[in-house]
């Protein structure tokens, strides 16, 4: 029989499909991952924002992650959007429970600009569920909220890697650099050495999911037992062509495209 790689997403949702669940269902399904999901919260949202959120009953989260965790393996894992701290502290309990690799997209602002969790909830994200990663995915502004220092130079986006993972027990950190100028380039602490994933820059506003798109290929390579480092190194390619053949879809920010130019890609 075949062996299946699996990968769950706990996150909300978009409907607009260019991120949340359904850009990492998209992701896993490209490259070869049996998907799963949790909703957390039901967002309406699309290019242009966020116009309304629909957080999910707490009991309705367990009794969906009882619902996979107790039917199917979970080989990895991953988390978006978390609304809340009783959301946090629910999902902590089964990823701490899991023998998979968790990836962590520490999604806090939309790429719209809109804030998607309270105060209290990133705390608890940063003190509770950091410990828990196998690799966080953070961008520069969440990176900075997490270690509490402002970032404007490489250098500076090296050292919030080796931060996040020394003073908050992360098992490794990916700093993403979109947020910079010139190359695309990210820096990954793995608790020994800086790493450098580097990419050309697209010209591009079509942005909207690339975070859930790029964490979710993570965890799809991890779950099929991909080394982290290569694991990065293709879900980089991955994004990169996305990004690269990306939609004009939309008012706003438009979508990414899961299905760019497979060539690009390595599988």
């Amino acid at each position: 029989m075949k062996h299946v790689s699996t990968a769950l997403t706990i996150a909300g949702t978009d409907p607009s499909g260019g991120a949340g669940i359904q850009a990492d269902l998209k992701t896993f399904q490209e490259l070869k991952s049996y998907g799963m999901s949790v909703i957390t919260s039901v967002v309406a949202q699309n290019t242009t924002g966020v116009q309304n959120v629909h957080h999910l009953p707490i009991d309705m989260i367990k009794q969906q992650l009882d619902s996979v965790i107790s039917d199917i393996p979970v080989h990895a894992c991953k988390t978006g959007m978390i609304a809340n701290r009783d959301m946090m502290e629910v999902i902590a309990g089964y990823v701490s429970e899991l023998d998979a690799s968790y990836v962590m997209d520490p999604v806090m602002v939309a790429t719209s600009g809109d804030s998607l969790i309270d105060q209290d909830s990133r705390l608890f994200l940063r003190e509770n569920l950091l410990p828990l990663t196998t690799l966080v995915t953070p961008n520069i502004p969440e990176a900075e909220f997490i270690t509490g220092n402002t970032i404007e130079t490489t250098d500076d986006m090296k050292q919030a890697a080796e931060t996040i993972v020394k003073n908050f027990g992360a098992g490794a950190a990916l700093i993403k650099g979109g947020h910079m100028s010139g190359s695309a380039v990210d820096f990954l602490y793995d608790g020994m050495d800086i790493k450098t994933f580097s990419a050309d820059r697209m010209n591009t506003n079509n942005t909207h999911g690339t975070g859930c798109t790029y964490s979710a290929a993570i965890t799809a390579f991890l779950g099929q037992g991909i080394a982290l480092q290569d694991a990065i190194s293709q879900a980089k390619r991955f994004i990169t062509a996305a990004i690269k053949h990306s939609f004009s879809l939309g008012s706003g920010n438009g979508p990414t495209n899961h299905w760019a130019d497979r060539e690009e890609v390595i599988l």
